[in-house]
């Protein structure tokens, strides 16, 4: 949007005294003005430069000044044209005025008069560009990774769009499978440092005893198995951004050493006794209440507050109305033709479905259904039939982190429940015998993330090497 010393206004006037008169009456404005004497010479200069305002003599040499005004306002329908007449045209000057003119003055008129007319002009076309500028970001149906055009998602993009240039920390909350790494990921593309590094870690799925190295790095010898110099995400991400994921996650002990980077800008790599200075930008996530993590004494204040100078809440899907079916029709898309499939849309039927369940896991749940149906099935049309169980009371199911497990999964032949995490392994066991040991399409008929099945794996070697039971899992 041009400032007010910067704002242009197309003078057309075939009367040199005239015209004359009117740049004087111009010129306290401060106005970019430039004068034209036939209407073709004035129709070229705003194809060079749209101006921001015309004044408008209806009475040209060369061409009907309606004319011109119907070519103006067929290449900027938002342009102010203000119309001057004599007593003689006012008919002409109201028909100008419902093809689309601002306003009309009749001559002679003072500088008053004129400029009063023009600043209204110039404020009305303020707020057309302002209208537009509205109406462009409520159509936004993409944004960085994202997919929606939901109000709640619009008020996402444009909070993303407002700190990405800032150095400042943001904290991003949401439930689990809401795109918190993606919103991470469009603060980075959309600021400065888009060509430096991004560099994701998740607190959550790396061993506690071996988070500090990740973090920070480790030199050769510092512990067993460290054979070499390796920098950490910390000098990785520098120059970019460091997004640490399921923050609230990170060992206590570990956070005060975390403080200190964000305090000091500088890293201890473990085993080493020199420091290293960085030039990062953080965004750390978690799907938990960081300020009930506070309070309970799981999370250091003044490293919540440290982090948290700018706070990014995701919207769950239940709460995005039709994002859901804009969503899973871009799913779709992709994934049939990765898979080679005919698949190429909804019934009415199975929009509804969608649009009615409550998608406890969120965004990465619907992605695990379309890309089931996709899988194992071939159509021009999704049907109701093609759709896996996606939980719920109704289903005869209990509750599970990414999905549901069948109530008679948990029972016992003589009808005893069974422990909840002999279920969790033996189906995660009988997943990966279908699959073929894809652990990917062995999370997919699971409905949860790939990591999950390989941090239990771990976890299970683990315990196996350790002696310990299955249930230490």
């Amino acid at each position: 949007m041009s400032s007010a010393k910067t704002r242009r206004v197309l003078l057309i006037e075939d009367m040199a005294p005239l015209a004359k008169l009117y740049v004087e009456f111009l010129r306290a404005e401060a106005l970019e003005v430039v004068q034209c004497t036939r209407g073709g010479e004035a129709l070229d200069a705003a194809a060079a430069s749209s101006p921001d305002a015309v004044i408008l003599d209806l009475k040209l040499p060369d061409m009907d000044g309606l004319e011109v005004l119907r070519a103006l306002h067929a290449r900027d329908p938002a342009v102010s044209v203000v119309i001057i007449t004599a007593h003689g045209s006012i008919d002409l000057a109201v028909e100008a005025m419902r093809l689309g003119a601002f306003d009309f003055i009749v001559k002679p008129f003072n500088a008053d008069r004129l400029n009063l007319t023009l600043r209204n002009a110039l404020e009305r076309r303020t707020l057309a560009r302002m209208v537009e500028g509205y109406r462009k970001d409520l159509d936004r149906g993409r944004f960085h990774g994202f997919i929606g055009s939901s109000p709640d998602m619009q008020a996402v993009y444009r909070t993303i769009e407002s700190v990405a240039a800032s150095r400042a920390n943001v904290f991003i909350t949401g439930e689990s499978g809401t795109g918190k790494e993606v919103a991470a990921q469009a603060i980075h593309r959309a600021s400065p440092r888009r060509d430096g590094a991004f560099i994701a870690l998740n607190c959550a799925a790396i061993p506690k005893d071996l988070l500090e190295s990740e973090i920070f790095g480790h030199v050769r010898g510092a512990f067993t198995g460290a054979t070499g110099d390796r920098p950490g995400a910390a000098l990785q991400a520098d120059g970019g951004t460091l997004f640490l994921d399921e923050i609230c996650e990170m060992p206590f002990d570990l956070q005060s050493k975390l403080l200190r980077f964000v305090q000091t800008g500088t890293v201890n790599p473990v085993g080493s006794g020199r420091e290293e200075r960085v030039d990062v930008r953080f965004v750390a996530a978690t799907n938990r209440d960081p300020l009930a993590e506070v309070q309970a004494g799981r999370f250091r204040e003044d490293l919540y507050y440290r982090l948290h100078v700018i706070p990014l809440a995701l919207p769950p899907l239940r709460d995005r109305g039709g994002d859901v079916i804009e969503i899973a029709r871009s799913f779709l898309v992709d994934y049939a033709r990765e898979e080679g499939k005919a698949l190429t849309a909804f019934s009415p039927e199975v929009e509804a479905r969608l649009r009615a369940h409550d998608w406890p896991g969120n965004v990465r749940q619907l992605q695990n259904v379309v890309r089931h149906v996709v899988v194992l099935n071939d159509g021009p049309q999704v049907t109701l039939d093609m759709l896996p169980p996606m939980g719920g009371p109704e289903t005869g199911a209990i509750p599970r982190a990414g999905g549901v497990l069948p109530v008679a999964d948990t029972l016992e032949e003589d009808g005893a429940v069974r422990p909840l995490w002999q279920v969790e392994r033996d189906m995660i066991r009988k997943a990966l015998r279908l699959s073929g040991d894809d652990v990917p399409r062995a999370a997919l008929m699971l409905e949860i993330s790939p990591s999950t099945i390989y941090r239990k794996l771990q976890q299970w070697r683990a315990a196996e090497r350790g002696g310990a039971g299955e249930e230490a899992a």
